[in-house]
């Protein structure tokens, strides 16, 4: 059976999708690519926030996406997790996934995760319990009520809370976690449902330079285990992390490479960086 094949047949028959679960991990990446973005274009009343928008991800790879306001930055990301569907355009996830074919649920299920700016975590459970609510299980009331962890569930519970720095605080009721610490537990929550492309939209947004620092480390930390894409304005972040920066403008790819081959380059700093 071809994953595949399989995930769009189901889109095309909605009674065929009624419980019915994607195979995770069966993306192909036989050819080094996470996500593919070929000419896509969304329009809104007119206003075009893509334009022939063409991007390339390569697995394991950490992507930085800037830009200014209204570049396209947001909208992007919303196509990438079906959001929002291009008008003309192409988006696969590895060799074999159409993800205009997909809904939001079947995205994620697939293997893509997105941390929104606003961290979203449930506040009045404990940090240990949002991360096991967030693992990939069978989530019926029944079967939450009656089943316990086992030993590599907890396992893979410790690990991530390692890898968050938040193990201090497994017992603690999320809402009393500082802004920076729930936004590291949203992507520990995430990572749960073991993505193998993540989008971060302003993970530092509103937090200390303790926590952007602990932050960088986490993004570099998850790199190579993971596909990253992150949207961030913070320069002095991206500099702690990047590899390989898109500047997006009005829709578009302006310009692409490594940091200081982005800041040096005239157009950059005239429609972004010098402002």
């Amino acid at each position: 059976m071809n994953p595949a094949t399989d995930i769009l047949e189901t889109r095309d028959d909605p009674q065929a999708s009624q419980g019915r679960v994607i195979e995770h991990g069966k993306v192909d990446l036989a050819h080094g690519a996470i996500l593919y973005l070929e000419d896509i274009t969304v329009s809104f009343d007119g206003f075009k926030a893509l334009n022939n928008l063409s991007l390339m991800i390569e697995t394991g790879e950490l992507r930085c996406i800037i830009g200014p306001n209204g570049a396209g930055k947001t909208t992007m990301m919303d196509v990438i997790t079906g959001k929002t569907r291009a008008d003309t355009g192409t988006a696969f996830f590895g060799q074999n996934i159409d993800l205009s074919r997909l809904t939001e649920a079947e995205i994620a299920h697939a293997g893509i995760g997105r941390k929104f700016q606003k961290p979203t975590v449930f506040e009045h459970h404990t940090v240990f319990e949002n991360l096991e609510l967030a693992m990939k299980m069978d989530k019926r009331v029944r079967h939450s009520l009656v089943v316990k962890l086992d030993s590599a569930q907890r396992d893979k519970i410790a690990t991530t809370l390692t890898l968050i720095q938040l193990s201090d605080s497994a017992d603690r009721l999320a809402g009393l976690l500082s802004h920076g610490q729930k936004q590291w537990l949203e992507i520990g929550m995430l990572l749960m449902q073991e993505p193998q492309l993540l989008l971060l939209d302003e993970p530092v947004a509103g937090m200390t330079d303790e926590e952007t620092e602990r932050t960088a480390e986490l993004c570099n930390t998850l790199a190579g285990q993971h596909s990253l894409v992150v949207v961030e304005h913070d320069m002095d972040f991206v500099t702690r992390i990047a590899r390989k920066v898109t500047v997006l403008h009005e829709g578009s790819v302006l310009a692409e490479g490594s940091m200081d081959t982005v800041q040096n380059d005239p157009r950059v700093i005239e429609v972004y960086l010098g402002r």
